[in-house]
């Protein structure tokens, strides 16, 4: 039955005969173009015709090139490997290249007499750079400033390649001193052994620069300081003494101070925190960057305003009798009373300078008794001539204002409070909110010395190349009374201690009350000498004694007075 089916299916599909499974080769031409029939193709543009394939000889010819450069290729890799491989490895394992630094030398700083104040030398545990040698002087740390060593990592690579300047002048001519480092490739084996070595660039050592200053000058400021301080309970001080001519700083000193080599070296963390933690600040560089109430040091101030402003004649007398009283327009039983510091009876101008009478100053600075008073406006103009509370621009890092009180500065410091009679009577006797540092206090005295020259102080041996900020100008006769005040200060008057054969001296003292209960002073002596042709003017503060203590500032001078007789008698000339 399916043979049958089968059969009939067959003939339906005209399968009658058996399939032939062999294929046929096709002839091109029934199926492409005849290209050579189309129009067209361009023949010699290859178009219509098939590529020819590469003959056997060039095929040939590529295999002998390959084939040479691989037996080049292998020839030198046997050499390199094989042959003097051994050579090569080693002198790649027990040789390194490297850049170094070459340190330059840092200009040494010298002081005006040529003493070596910072200078270089070999440092035992590190070779690479010379290490930083200060003075062993006192005082000289905040004027010179110290060091700080670049330093490496734990493979031996700096990643600090200068100095690190830190105050003074090591920071103010740190671009003079540091140089130009210079730099070279040295080749070391397995053992750190130098094999060879070469400059690429040659380090330029700093220059070395000659400062103002005079180090034993400094030495015997700090020192008469130090031994004040440790005998009379005085927390710090300062001393600056100026040229009145020039600027130029021939002292400027700040107590208490730190050690410049141990600082350069390093300490450990408890010793530099016991230093910053420390109530007498040895890092505070008190002649630029402390501020204080300079009391009747201004006095000289408010007195020429006095003249100049024709309220006074330097001839006319105020009664001092120990206070005076203000009467008060709120309650007349509980007047306002001003005391002075000692009852002086009937005093001119150049005596109530020469002995600081506070009555005076009272009256000629807010007017009492019937004797017109300058007010709070001039007295702010013409502190601000002296320039108390500017900056001096001395070379230093660190300098800050001064202050000067005024009803504006009341009225935001003390919520809006009004200004006062009696702030001006303070004022004028250069207390209350007035502040300023010592060595702005050194330049307003050097610019009472030279009748009228504002001066820039500077750190450089020859002062600045400009050193006259501003020229006042007052009457000659009004100077004359000013400077024979502060000569009287000295021959009779608050300043006696300084009234010494060898050199005749002109200067002003000042206290100023600090603290809660009145309990400590800050002693001031200003001034200037020679007497008849100033040359010098000096700013002494002891900061913070007791206030029944009689001895201060002006002891320090008398002292250094003294040493300068007979060791450096060519500053009395």
């Amino acid at each position: 039955m399916h043979r049958h089916f089968f059969k009939k299916f067959r003939r339906k599909l005209n399968l009658s005969k058996p399939i032939n499974r062999k294929y046929q080769d096709i002839n091109p031409e029934d199926i492409f173009l005849d290209s050579t029939n189309l129009p067209g193709f361009d023949e010699h543009a290859l178009e219509g015709r098939i590529e020819r394939p590469m003959s056997h000889t060039t095929f040939f010819v590529l295999k002998i090139v390959f084939a040479l450069l691989i037996i080049a290729l292998g020839s030198k890799l046997w050499l390199l490997g094989v042959k003097d491989g051994e050579v090569y490895a080693q002198i790649s394992d027990n040789n390194r290249l490297e850049q170094t630094l070459i340190f330059a030398n840092r200009g040494a700083i010298l002081d005006r007499n040529g003493i070596e104040l910072a200078t270089n030398e070999i440092k035992e545990d590190d070779g690479d750079f010379p290490g930083r040698l200060y003075a062993p002087m006192d005082g000289l740390a905040h004027a010179v400033g110290y060091l700080k060593y670049p330093l490496k990592d734990r493979s031996g690579v700096y990643y600090e390649i200068e100095y690190r300047a830190k105050g003074g002048v090591e920071t103010a001519y740190d671009d003079v001193l540091k140089g130009k480092n210079g730099l070279k490739l040295i080749e070391t084996d397995v053992l750190g052994n130098v094999t060879s070595e070469s400059t690429i660039e040659k380090p330029v050592d700093g220059e070395s620069l000659t400062t103002s200053l005079d180090a034993k000058v400094t030495e015997v400021l700090y020192d008469a300081m130090s031994e004040l301080v440790g005998r009379q309970g005085f927390r710090g001080g300062v001393g600056v003494i100026i040229n009145v001519e020039t600027g130029e700083i021939l002292a400027l000193t700040s107590y208490p101070e730190y050690d410049q080599n141990l600082m350069t070296k390093g300490i450990d963390q408890k010793t530099f925190d016991s230093l910053i933690n420390s109530p007498g600040k040895p890092f505070l560089n008190r002649a630029i960057g402390g501020l204080y109430t300079p009391g009747s040091i201004l006095k000289p101030v408010v007195a020429l305003a006095a003249l100049n402003e024709g309220i006074i004649s330097p001839e006319k007398e105020i009664l001092s009798t120990g206070s005076i009283s203000v009467p008060n327009p709120y309650d007349p039983t509980k007047p306002s009373i001003f005391g002075d510091w000692k009852v002086h009876g009937w005093t001119a101008m150049r005596e109530a300078l020469a002995v600081s009478s506070d009555t005076y100053f009272y009256s000629v600075g807010g007017g009492f008794d019937g004797q017109k008073g300058l007010g709070i406006g001039l007295l702010d103009r013409y502190f601000k001539l002296f320039a108390i509370e500017d900056l001096t621009g001395i070379e230093l890092p660190g300098e800050v204002r001064g202050l000067i009180p005024t009803p504006e500065w009341k009225a935001e410091k003390f919520d809006g409070d009004i200004w006062r009679l009696g702030d001006t009577f303070i004022t004028a006797i250069g207390q209350y909110g007035t502040q300023m540092t010592p060595l702005s206090a050194a330049r307003m005295t050097a610019a009472i010395a030279n009748k009228g020259k504002v001066l820039k102080p500077s750190l450089l041996l020859g002062g600045s190349s400009e050193p006259i900020i501003d020229s006042l100008e007052f009457k000659e006769k009004d100077w004359k009374v000013i400077h024979e005040g502060m000569r009287g200060g000295v021959t009779y008057g608050t300043s006696v201690g300084l009234n010494v054969p060898y050199v005749e001296a002109a200067a002003k003292t000042g206290t100023a009350e600090v603290g809660t209960g009145k309990l400590y002073v800050n002693s001031w002596s200003v001034g200037f000498f020679p007497y008849k042709n100033p040359k010098y003017a000096w700013a002494v503060i002891m900061e913070r004694g007791p206030s029944n203590n009689n001895i201060g500032a002006t002891s320090i001078m008398r002292t250094l007075f003294d040493w300068m007789s007979i060791n450096a008698p060519h500053y009395f000339k």
